[in-house]
Order: C-alpha cells, then structure tokens, then sequence
C-alpha cells in the first residue's frame, strides 16, 4: 500500500465513464468499454472458507516481514509457488530485477496462477505479497526504520486470493482466471526521503503491466485486493476504479449487497488514490477496481495501522475475509 505523501495525490482525471460496448475487449478509458453483464438472476453464495485464507494470511506473517530481496521473501516466494501449484499446474514465475527510491536494485518475483488456460474470456485477480520495509506511519518515531508485518496490508490480499483458488480447484470457473501476485509494490521511500526515481511504487505491477506473462494479455476486467482483513473495514467505491471500471464496480459492489456484505461495501465515492490497478488500467487498458480499506477517521484515509508495527495478524478477521473472498469469488462464477 502506497506512502500517504504519494497516494494522497489525486490523479488528474475527470471522472466521467464511457461504457457502451458489449464485447469482451481491453481499451483505454477514453474509447467505448465492455459492459458487465446485468446481475438479474438470484445470486447463489460460492463457497469460501474464511478459516482457510485465515490460515494462508497467518503462513505469510509466519515468515516475518516480506520485504523485497530479504530472506523472508526468498522463502515465502518458494511457498507460494507451491501453494499455487496445489491447486493449479498454470503457474510462472516472473523473475526481475528493479531500481528502489535510493538507487537499490531490488529481485522482485512476481508470482502467477492460471485457471482454463485456453480461455479466451479471461478475468484478472490480483494483490501484493511484499511487505513495508519502514514503518514510517508508527507513532513511535523508534519504530519508524523497522519492517513491518503486513498481515493487513499486504497478506491479507494474497490469503483470499489464495483460497479462491483452492476453491477453483474444486469448483472449476467458466471463465478464464488470472491470479496475479505482485512484488516491490510497497518498496516506495519512506515519507521523510526523496525518491531518486520515478513511480517507485508498485514496481511488480508496472513490470507486469509492461511484461505479461502471456504476449499481449487481455482480460475483460480485473480485480486488485489490498487491505481487505481488518475487522469491520469498509470498502468504497474509489476514484480511480469509478473512473476506469465504474460498472465493474457497481457490479462487484451489488453482488456484496445481495449476499449480505453491504455494511462492508458501502456505496460511497472516495478520491482517486494511486495502487496497483493505476498501471494496470493505465499500462495494460484492462480496466480493473480496487477493493482496499477506506477510513475517513484516520489522517491517511486508510487503514489505522497501515505502514505501522500494529499491522500484524492480530488486526486480521475472517469475518472481513469472508466478505471480500466470498464476493469476488461469486462474482466469478457469475461470469458466463
């Protein structure tokens, strides 16, 4: 999840959405953009194991802070790999190297499972699984050079998208399914540095933006977790989701309503923030929405222990994760 400084900026966008089309097609927000099919049948709840992805956001916190190019990374990457490759024998690996806000050069893996290869309609689920080198958001300036855990920010995204394919393993989707998790995304400098590079956020989503795993990669949408565990989180329909996938939104956002999660996604329209998903829309036009934690008590705006050592897997609900992991996964499933 993106510094305060940087994703307090609002993009420059005028948020007004064109979507007419019918076919399942990639274009920029400034052309004609598929429409979701209608949700006009009863909704059917998929079955999801909030125990299960609890368990999957506990083995990453288990390995302690995930930063890029530690020994905790190297070792959670060999863990996800076969996690993936339980449920699905479509799995890559995309190995690369990139440049941190100081000058480092970071070994950043991103980590991709595929469900009915041959697909040609395809969706696209996604998260981080890095964690926060600094704590810079602690309120205890001590703390403020110290990794941090990333249950919330980070694992929690990775554990629901991990159980959904466990569960696509048992229950096949009619579409094709791209699970995608990212690295380097939350390497960005800490708030009282400079950064000696541009867009020095999100690094394995602008790799993989630029570099998909399958040559020129299409998916009629996508979907971006971050912070999606905190017990009584709420999830709003933000800026740059609304502008670039805003019936995606709508759709994902009723889903949730009729399955009961309507007091997690709450309809209200918050600021354009800059994630993951800005350079999927932006690099790989597949429009893709944010389901991330929105906080109007905090200063960030975010969740309250974001990049702090209070992010931990004590913060982390399965009642949250059921929300989230049971919408998307029905979500899927109602795709034809």
């Amino acid at each position: 999840m993106i510094n305060a400084v940087k994703k307090s900026l609002f993009l420059s966008l005028i948020l007004i959405v064109v979507m007419t089309s019918t076919s399942c097609s990639n274009r920029s927000h400034n052309n004609s953009q598929p429409e979701p099919a209608e949700v006009t049948e009863k909704i059917i709840p998929a079955s999801f194991n909030a125990d299960s992805a609890f368990d999957f956001v506990k083995k990453q916190t288990d390995f302690g802070p995930r930063v890029s190019n530690s020994t905790a990374n190297k070792k959670c990457a060999v863990w996800l790999e076969n996690t993936l490759k339980r449920f699905t024998p479509e799995v890559k690996v995309q190995s690369f190297d990139a440049k941190a806000y100081d000058g480092t050069i970071l070994h950043l893996k991103n980590i991709i499972g595929s469900f009915n290869p041959g697909a040609e309609k395809r969706i696209l689920l996604c998260s981080h699984w890095d964690s926060r080198p600094f704590a810079d958001q602690d309120p205890e300036v001590a703390n403020r050079r110290k990794p941090i855990d990333g249950a919330n920010d980070g694992a929690s995204g990775v554990g629901v998208l991990l159980e959904i394919a466990r569960q696509f393993s048992l229950k096949n989707p009619t579409t094709g399914v791209d699970i995608v998790f990212f690295d380097g995304e939350d390497y960005g400098s800490p708030q009282d540095e400079q950064s000696q590079v541009e867009d020095d956020w999100c690094l394995g989503s602008q790799y993989w933006s630029r570099n998909p795993h399958v040559p020129a990669y299409s998916a009629c949408f996508g979907i971006l977790l971050d912070m999606v565990g905190a017990a009584d989180a709420t999830f709003t329909k933000e800026g740059t989701s609304m502008y670039y996938a805003a019936d995606y939104v709508n759709r994902v956002w009723h889903i949730a309503s009729q399955l009961g999660y309507g007091s997690y996604f709450v309809n209200d329209e918050t600021a354009a923030i800059i994630d993951d998903h800005s350079y999927i829309n932006d690099l790989r036009q597949v429009p893709t929405l944010d389901i991330i934690h929105h906080d109007p008590s905090t200063q960030s705006g975010f969740y309250k222990y974001w990049h702090t050592l209070g992010d931990n897997i004590q913060g982390i609900d399965k009642q949250t994760l059921m929300a989230v992991g049971q919408t998307v996964l029905t979500t899927v499933y109602l795709e034809k």
